[in-house]
């Protein structure tokens, strides 16, 4: 069995919930992915982390994104990418900018010049991919992908594009058997 079935298998069975759910957007759903069972499992993490890593373009020197959504998958990529002598740097961006310590939004190794790839676990809609994204442009990064483990909108990708960045996902919601849930 390949990572990609591994991976798939293992959302299937630990991370998607059916039943009536009410989405960060206030839509509701009869379905939700907590990707976190996935990316946090160790039976399948080296494999999510690969997964991602296939997807990473050459350029990119830093992966991260807004906490708590990214944390898990940029970590864990950043962490198995060293172990192959893929170096990135791993960061997280606050929801809220710190006003103690060092302060700002961004915690973590991000360097002003870094060429970026913003991650997030699971994305409907992908606002989140793009304020972590706008945090980081702003904090010197240069965004070179937005990167998702589940697209399960359908709309991220065209809000990438608007904003001039590209967008992929290693499994969409059609991958999972379940429609796209919209904007």
């Amino acid at each position: 069995m390949s990572a990609y079935e591994r991976v798939r298998a293992h959302l299937l069975e630990h991370a998607v919930r059916r039943g009536q759910f009410t989405l960060k957007s206030g839509r509701s759903s009869t379905w939700f992915i907590d990707s976190k069972q996935t990316i946090s499992a160790p039976e399948v993490m080296v494999d999510v982390a690969t997964l991602l890593l296939e997807r990473i373009p050459p350029e990119a020197t830093a992966i991260g994104g807004l906490t708590m959504g990214a944390d898990g998958a940029s970590y864990i990529t950043a962490a198995v990418g060293a172990t192959r002598g893929r170096f990135l740097r791993a960061f997280s961006v606050r929801k809220e900018v710190k006003d103690h310590g060092a302060g700002g939004r961004i915690a973590g190794a991000l360097e002003p010049g870094d060429r970026v790839v913003v991650t997030e676990d699971t994305v409907t809609r992908g606002t989140s991919l793009l304020e972590a994204a706008r945090a980081i442009r702003d904090a010197g990064g240069e965004v070179v992908l937005l990167l998702a483990l589940v697209d399960r909108g359908g709309t991220a990708a065209a809000l990438a594009a608007a904003e001039g960045w590209p967008f992929t996902a290693v499994f969409t919601a059609t991958d999972l058997g379940f429609p796209f849930e919209g904007a």
